[in-house]
């Protein structure tokens, strides 16, 4: 039985030790919560090494030593989740992630679907569903880790970005998701079988949600779509390589209200399901420079027919329903970039103990150490950014805490948005001048790592002037802002 996100619930008598793989020593702990046991399990061995993009290394990596968090940051649980993503992902993403991201850069189509299969046996996709619909039954803090510690495992973050989709909007279409769609989509997105991430963006643009073209013309019992949809991750995932198929949570016009968010409705727009795809949809492939693994693309509906069951909420309202979206896919998107950030401070600070100029090592310049020193500042910064805001998701969502209510969410996520890739970016520029002209070499990942990470602040679930707009929006009042903009 492998080892699975999923906190086991069962009635256990007689209780005995599962079989987990990887094949190590477990410990099984018993824990009384909500009224149900939990099974879960502690790794009692040291993980084995790894090879990340050239350096040995163990895990957890010798790298940077980073300061500690205070006591209850994160929970005994979410500690040994942490680490047990962390040994999947050292064991079987590490080794892998240079070879992925090469293949893949020749051609985009080169999609690692057996590793995807196998994160899915792992229980990394769907984590915070309920294990109603296949999910793993945890929750949104969990589903950042994981995606934290996929990133560090593969730092050109293709792998991380299925998981942060894969994690995202299957949580969204649980919340307005009819049970029908939700039984028949979850599980096999949760299995790595299915994909299911978000199509807003349109050739003109992607942060303007409101000047979305695409329609979707109700008859009968189907809606009928016709559009274009464009820089969509996961079109050859959903459309083409995975076995069962998939889709997005898509917004179209419904209504008759151009350059206006009115009239706009949501849809779980299952484009290929089981291998099968939509008559009417006509994908298409890009070449990316970086990211390479995860395909991005784009669609043409021509008549496509929809069922509609698919539906997401009311009709009409699908701008606040994405918004919402936009405001969970976010933090993951967050999560991604601190993984990412946390490899390359680790790759900086192994750079510093071999490499001397001028008979010193170079991380006694202070030219060098002054400013990692301010970008360790940035990582920790954007780290509780993104774990406040994971928490504060899971007291709205899951909690249903009175005290907070989905808007309250809007600054914290656009505070980790905003931080945690510009941050990694950062980073990465600056390990590669560390490195010098090695750096400049395909022998060298570190340029594997800025490129992935820096699609993140070109756009992605929203344009980095997007974070600071709704920051300044709702800190300083939308009246004033809005005129400020107007």
């Amino acid at each position: 039985m492998p080892v699975s996100s999923q906190l086991l619930k069962s009635a256990l008598p007689p209780v005995r030790m599962a079989s987990f793989e990887p094949c190590k020593v477990c410990v099984a702990l018993l824990i009384v919560k909500a009224g149900l046991l939990r099974l879960k399990y502690v790794n009692a061995l040291t993980p084995s090494r790894a090879v990340i993009g050239g350096f040995e290394l163990s895990a957890p990596p010798t790298g940077a030593t980073y300061a500690k968090d205070m006591p209850g940051f994160f929970t005994e649980e979410e500690e040994m989740f942490r680490e047990t993503v962390r040994e999947f992902c050292m064991k079987y993403i590490a080794p892998k992630w240079v070879e992925i991201d090469e293949k893949a850069a020749v051609d985009p189509m080169e999609v690692p679907v057996d590793l995807i299969k196998k994160m899915g046996e792992q229980g990394l996709f769907c984590i915070a569903n309920s294990d109603k619909y296949g999910g793993q039954g945890g929750t949104y803090t969990m589903a950042a880790i994981a995606v934290d510690e996929i990133a560090y495992a593969d730092p050109a973050v293709a792998l991380a970005v299925y998981a942060l989709l894969n994690n995202g909007w299957p949580a969204m279409l649980e919340i307005y998701g009819k049970e029908e769609v939700c039984q028949e989509v979850i599980p096999k997105v949760a299995k790595g079988e299915a994909f299911f991430g978000i199509a807003t963006t349109e050739p003109q643009g992607g942060s303007d949600i409101a000047g979305i073209r695409m329609t979707a013309t109700k008859k009968g019992n189907v809606y009928v779509f016709n559009g274009e949809k464009a820089y969509i991750s996961g079109v050859g995932e959903a459309f083409v390589k995975l076995p069962w198929g998939g889709g997005f949570f898509l917004v179209a016009r419904t209504s008759e209200s151009p350059g206006t968010h009115r009239g706009l409705s949501a849809f779980a727009f299952i484009g290929r399901k089981d291998g099968k795809l939509r008559n009417g949809i006509s994908p298409t492939v890009y070449h990316d420079i970086g990211r390479c693994g995860l395909t991005t693309g784009g669609f043409i509906c021509n008549d496509v027919e929809l069922e509609d069951v698919y539906l997401l909420g009311e009709e009409g309202k699908g701008f606040y329903y994405v918004m919402e979206g936009f405001n969970a896919a976010r933090i993951v998107v967050a999560a991604a970039c601190l993984g990412g950030a946390r490899w390359l401070l680790d790759q900086a600070v192994q750079w510093f103990h071999q490499r001397k100029l001028f008979g010193r090592p170079i991380a006694s310049f202070q030219g060098i150490n002054f400013k990692f020193a301010e970008l360790y500042a940035r990582y920790e910064a954007a780290r509780y950014f993104v774990y406040r805001a994971a928490r504060l998701f899971d007291e709205v969502y899951f909690k249903k805490n009175p005290n907070f209510k989905p808007q309250d969410l809007n600054v914290p996520v656009a505070l980790a948005k905003m931080t945690a890739p510009e941050t990694a970016v950062d980073i990465a520029e600056e390990v590669m001048k560390w490195y010098g002209a090695y750096a400049y070499t395909k022998e060298a990942p570190i340029f594997r790592a800025w490129l992935g990470l820096f699609s993140y602040v070109i756009g992605a679930e929203g344009a980095q002037n997007i974070m600071r707009y709704i920051i300044a929006r709702d800190t300083i009042g939308a009246e004033a802002v809005r005129k400020w903009w107007a």
